[in-house]
């Protein structure tokens, strides 16, 4: 007998997969957000919209009083399901993504609200044994990871941007909490994990104050984390953090055989392309063929085939390799061409939702409500685009939406842009 689930349960499904990451439909994952949601919860969060939102807005989706909604919403927080943030001294909410998102923080909690055991199990059977899910997550045009590569392994420290350091979004965080790794402690449950500390998982700013707020994770000094990050270096630990420039939420310290993103990478023929503006060099005059750049290579990029080799398709630039070569005969060296990194995580997710067909689920989640404040970050993320993609944009959206930056008086730029789009096409 297949496995039995509520309507609420199937709303939930459909509105989490609504997000660019997606919740691909699965026993599996229902019988997760069983566990995680009270089925009234279940039916309530189907209703929130995809961007932030306030008490009020969520108060008249529920049609509940304001304050038996916010004590639904901090239930929510407390799960690790909701982001808290404050905004101007306004409570603002936001529906974690499943990862970097609620997945993570349900096994973070030592409290004992959720058995992590059963979860992990259920984790490990929906992301590293069915499909759907790892192929949409790890299948985004533009990865929601990337890696930091071992500042302290690159010669020329000038040529480091800011953004590419875990020192500078450590040294410029506003808050920073650390937790349990998700991935590690997942497979420790299903007897997998390997020896590495499971205390290294941080994030930042506004996320990381809703985190410790909501006793999920313990805040922590800047020195504490920069501590941290230099024990997980020298343990041979790859960085991998959130794909934004500026408010970067979470950096984990991540291990070849456990972390979820190293996997998946290896795993896909397609992958994900996770990469820093790093490669790997190595001088073969100096070279002994030891094979240990070969053992500590984390995505199996280096091999030797009469002499050492670096796959450069494969390698992501963490700088791991050359931190344990005992002739110092490999270097980091800095790509000709950069990687595309989105300033932050609202052009991230609208650049990923055109890619994805999405935008219009990201724009009419609530179809009584239109907020110039949207329409204006939006608008700023359209009209950096290539005429090309412009007119997928007015595809997407359709009319409605046309109307909508007509009575926001954007719609001579945005005609002209569509034009060209149309030229492009042509």
């Amino acid at each position: 007998m297949g496995h039995i689930t509520s309507k609420s349960y199937k709303n939930l499904q459909a509105r989490l997969d609504r997000h660019v990451q997606g919740a691909p439909e699965s026993e599996t994952l229902y019988k997760i957000l069983e566990i995680l949601f009270t089925e009234e919860e279940a039916e309530l969060t189907a209703k929130l919209p995809i961007r932030f939102f306030t008490i009020k807005e969520a108060a008249k989706r529920f049609k509940k009083n304001l304050a038996e909604t916010e004590k639904i919403l901090d239930g929510l927080a407390d799960k690790g399901i909701l982001l808290d943030m404050a905004n101007r001294k306004k409570r603002t909410f936001i529906l974690a993504p499943t990862m970097a998102g609620f997945f993570e923080f349900s096994l973070m909690r030592t409290d004992g609200k959720f058995d992590r055991k059963i979860l992990s199990e259920l984790f490990y059977k929906y992301i590293n044994q069915e499909e759907d899910f790892v192929k949409r997550i790890f299948g985004m045009r533009i990865p929601a990871d990337r890696t930091f590569v071992h500042e302290d392994r690159v010669k020329d420290q000038s040529i480091i941007l800011d953004y590419e350091k875990a020192s500078h979004i450590i040294n410029s965080a506003s808050c920073i909490t650390v937790g349990t790794c998700y991935c590690r402690h997942k497979m420790e449950h299903v007897g997998k994990a390997c020896d590495a500390p499971q205390e290294v998982c941080l994030t930042f700013n506004g996320s990381a104050e809703s985190l410790s707020k909501h006793k999920i994770a313990k805040e922590i000094s800047k020195a504490e984390a920069m501590e941290i990050l230099d024990k997980c270096r020298k343990l041979g630990l790859v960085q991998i953090g959130d794909n934004i420039q500026e408010g970067v939420n979470w950096i984990c310290n991540c291990c070849g055989c456990c972390c979820e993103a190293l996997i998946a990478y290896r795993k896909l023929s397609d992958r994900n392309r996770i990469q820093s503006n790093f490669l790997a060099e190595i001088n073969h005059e100096q070279c002994i063929s030891c094979e240990i750049c070969v053992k500590r290579c984390p995505v199996e990029a280096i091999k030797k085939d009469g002499k050492i080799l670096i796959d450069k398709d494969k390698c992501i630039g963490c700088g791991v390799c050359t931190r344990f070569c005992p002739k110092n005969c490999i270097a980091m060296e800095k790509k000709k061409k950069i990687n595309y990194t989105p300033i932050n995580s609202f052009e991230r997710v609208v650049a990923n939702a055109i890619e994805e067909n999405r935008l219009q689920d990201y724009i009419f989640d609530n179809y009584d409500s239109w907020t110039s404040d949207l329409l204006r970050r939006l608008f700023g993320v359209i009209i950096k685009l290539a005429p090309k993609k412009i007119l997928l944009v007015q595809v997407q959206l359709g009319s409605r939406y046309l109307k909508a930056l007509i009575k926001a008086k954007h719609h001579k730029l945005f005609d002209v842009l569509y034009k060209e789009g149309k030229k492009t096409i042509k």
